[in-house]
C-alpha cells in the first residue's frame, strides 16, 4: 500500500486513511480523505479482521470480494436520499492477494445503534425514522433489491436527524445466485422475520417485519423478543406472543399490524407509509409515555460514518457498545397474527443447524434417561441484559387499559427466594389456571408461559377447535389478548392441569445452578408440545443482568431433559 505525502496509508492511491470507525467480523471500516477531490469519505475495508478467521476457511476471501461487489452493485441501483451513496469500489488486481474497498458517503451523525445506548427515542423521532427507513427500502425494493439485514446498527443518523440505511452486503438481488449455502441463516437473530428462519426468502414483507420490530425496539427502548442466546431468540421469533408496546402512542397500532408473523398480512410498504404518516397527524394529541426503562450506561464512541460491517450469521448484537441489552419488556400479549405455526418436527433440527452454523457451539453431556446439557457459546452478545425495576403490580380491578408489567424479577433475588407475588409458585400457577378456567371453560391450551408477574395462554376458540386466541391473567384478572393461529398437525393441546406444578420450585433451583445463574434480572417457563418430539414438555428460562443464562427442558413432571447455556 503506497502512502501519502503525510505520510498516511493510501488506498488505491487516492483514499488516505484517517482512522478506523469501526470493525466487524467482515472488516473495517475506516474515515479517509480522497486527496483527488478534497473531501473526507468512507471506506469499507472488506476482509475479516482476525487472520484466523481467514485462514480457517480457505473459501473466505473469494466470498467476501463477491459479498463486496453485489453490495456495492446494489447500492449503485439506488439513488436515494436515505441510502447511503457509494462512490466507488476498488477491487484488488488478480493474483496480488488484495481485498476489495468500497468507497461511500461519509455520515457523520452516528449509528441508530448507538443513539439507542442512551434509551428510547421520542415517538414522533421514531416516526420520521420509520418513514425514512421505509422509504429506503421501498426504493430498494422497486430495483429487485432487498436488504435482509435491517437492524439499528445499519442506520446511520445525519446531525439533522434524518435516517440513512446501509450495508447492503447480504442484499439479495434480482437475478443474482445466492451467496450462502442451503440451510444456513443469514441475518440478525434479533431481526429476522420469521418466514426467513422457515426456509421463505425473496419477499419485501421481510425487510418491513424487520423495520417494525427496530421501531418497537427504538419506541420501546426494549426488544420483546431477545432471549439469553442467539437459539433461545430464534425460537422465540419463531413461536412466542409479542408484548404490546405501551410507550409508542399512536404508533404502537401500526406495529401491531405490522408485527404479525404471517407475511400476508402485513400491510405492505405503500400502505404502511399511509399508516405511519396518520400515526404523525395523530400525535399532537397523544398523552405523555410512560417512564422509559432506565438504560445502562454506555462508553462514549467516536463519531461513525459507515455502520461496522456485521457478521451475517452470528447472535444478536446488544444495544449499548459492551453493554448487555434490556430484558424482555413489560407489556401485555400482543396476538401474533394470523398463520402463525409452530415450527415443525423437522424445522427444530435445521434451526439448531443454522444457529450452530452462525457461531453457536457447545459441548453435549447425555443425562441417563436420554437427555443432554449443551453449553452453547454465542460469538458475543445476545444476551438477556439488566432489568429495570418494576413498578409495583397493578392492584385487582384495575383499568384494563393501564401499563401491564413484564416478565422481570429484581436482579436481587435469589432462585431460592421467589419473588413477592410471584405466580412461578406450584398455587399461585394453579390459581390462575383456575381463573383462566373460570372465563375459558378449559385448561386444555397449545401453550401457556408464565412469568412472575403474569400468566399467557393459548387455548381453543372452542371445544375441539383448530383456532387459538392467546388469554392472559394478570393481578387476578383474565383477559382475551388476540388471536394465536391455530392447532396444526403433531402439536396437541395439553391439559396444564395435568402438569406437576409441584416440581416447579425444584425446577427453577436447578435451572439456576446449571445456567450458573445466582440472581436472575429475567425468568419465566413455557409449556408447549413442539419439543423433545411433540412430547409435552417445560422449558425454564433464566438470565442475569450480565447476560449469562439459558433454559432447561424437561418434561412436565419437572424430570430434566437437557440444559442450554449461553
Amino acid at each position: 500500500m503506497d502512502t501519502s505525502e503525510a505520510g498516511g496509508r493510501l488506498v488505491d492511491g487516492r483514499f488516505e486513511l484517517i482512522g478506523p470507525l469501526g470493525a466487524g467480523g467482515m472488516g473495517t471500516v475506516w474515515r479517509a480523505r480522497d486527496i483527488a477531490l478534497h473531501r473526507e469519505v468512507a471506506l469499507k475495508e472488506v476482509r475479516p479482521p482476525d487472520p484466523a478467521t481467514a485462514a480457517a476457511q480457505p473459501g473466505l476471501a473469494g466470498q467476501l470480494r463477491e459479498r463486496a461487489v453485489r453490495e456495492a452493485r446494489a447500492l449503485a441501483r439506488l439513488a436515494h436520499p436515505n441510502v447511503v451513496t457509494i462512490h466507488h469500489i476498488v477491487e484488488p488486481a488478480p493474483g496480488t492477494g488484495g481485498h476489495p474497498w468500497i468507497v461511500m458517503e461519509l455520515v457523520k451523525g452516528g449509528s441508530l445503534h448507538e443513539r439507542l445506548a442512551d434509551g428510547p427515542m421520542p415517538v414522533g423521532e421514531v416516526l420520521r425514522l420509520g418513514l425514512d427507513v421505509l422509504s429506503a427500502l421501498r426504493a430498494a425494493h422497486a430495483e429487485g433489491v432487498l436488504h435482509r439485514d435491517v437492524k439499528p446498527a445499519n442506520v446511520l443518523l445525519r446531525p439533522g436527524g434524518s435516517a440513512v440505511l446501509t450495508d447492503f452486503g447480504i442484499a439479495a438481488l434480482h437475478g443474482s445466485t445466492a451467496l450462502t449455502s442451503t440451510g444456513v441463516l443469514i441475518g440478525s437473530p434479533e431481526y429476522i422475520a420469521p418466514e426467513r428462519v422457515r426456509g421463505e426468502e425473496g419477499l419485501a414483507a421481510s425487510d418491513l417485519w424487520s423495520l417494525g420490530m427496530l421501531l418497537y425496539v427504538a419506541a420501546e427502548g426494549t426488544h420483546p423478543l431477545r432471549r439469553a442466546t442467539s437459539l433461545a431468540t430464534v425460537v422465540a421469533v419463531l413461536d412466542e406472543p409479542i408484548p404490546a408496546p405501551v410507550r409508542s402512542g399512536p404508533l404502537g397500532p401500526v406495529l401491531e399490524r405490522l408485527l404479525v408473523r404471517d407475511p400476508a398480512a402485513r400491510p405492505d410498504g405503500e400502505l404502511l407509509e399511509a399508516l405511519l404518516r396518520s400515526a404523525s397527524a395523530a400525535l399532537a394529541g397523544t398523552p405523555a409515555a410512560p417512564p422509559a426503562p432506565a438504560a445502562p450506561p454506555a462508553p462514549s464512541a467516536p463519531v461513525a460514518a459507515v455502520a461496522p460491517p456485521s457478521g451475517h450469521y452470528g447472535p444478536p448484537a446488544p444495544y449499548a457498545p459492551h453493554a448487555p441489552g434490556p430484558a424482555p419488556a413489560a407489556t401485555r400479549a400482543l396476538a401474533p397474527g394470523s398463520g402463525q405455526r409452530r415450527p415443525p418436527r423437522a424445522l427444530a433440527a435445521v434451526l439448531l443447524a443454522a444457529v450452530l452454523a452462525g457461531g453457536v457451539y457447545g459441548l453435549v453431556r447425555w443425562y441417563p434417561d436420554g437427555g443432554a446439557t449443551t453449553g452453547a457459546k454465542p460469538g458475543g452478545g445476545g444476551a438477556t441484559g439488566p432489568a429495570a425495576s418494576a413498578p409495583a403490580a397493578t392492584p385487582s380491578g384495575s383499568a384494563p387499559g393501564a401499563p401491564p408489567l413484564g416478565p422481570r424479577t429484581s436482579s436481587a433475588a435469589s432462585p431460592a427466594s421467589v419473588p413477592k407475588g410471584s405466580l412461578l409458585t406450584p398455587d399461585r400457577v394453579r390459581t390462575a389456571l383456575a381463573a383462566l378456567k373460570a372465563r375459558t371453560g378449559t385448561t386444555t391450551f397449545g401453550k401457556m408461559t408464565v412469568y412472575d408477574e403474569y400468566v399467557i395462554a393459548a387455548v381453543p376458540t372452542a371445544p375441539g377447535a383448530e383456532t387459538l386466541d392467546y388469554w392472559e391473567y394478570r393481578a387476578g384478572a383474565v383477559r382475551r389478548s388476540g388471536p394465536a393461529g391455530t392447532v396444526k398437525d403433531g402439536d396437541p393441546v395439553i391439559d396444564m392441569a395435568a402438569v406437576d406444578w409441584d416440581a416447579l420450585p425444584a425446577l427453577l433451583e436447578r435451572s439456576a445452578r446449571d445456567l450458573s445463574v445466582a440472581k436472575p434480572s429475567s425468568r419465566y417457563v413455557i409449556v408447549d408440545p413442539w419439543m423433545m418430539d411433540h412430547v409435552p414438555c417445560m422449558r425454564a428460562y433464566l438470565s442475569d443482568e450480565y447476560g449469562r443464562g439459558g433454559y432447561v427442558l424437561a418434561g412436565t413432571d419437572g424430570q430434566v431433559k437437557k440444559v442450554v447455556s449461553g
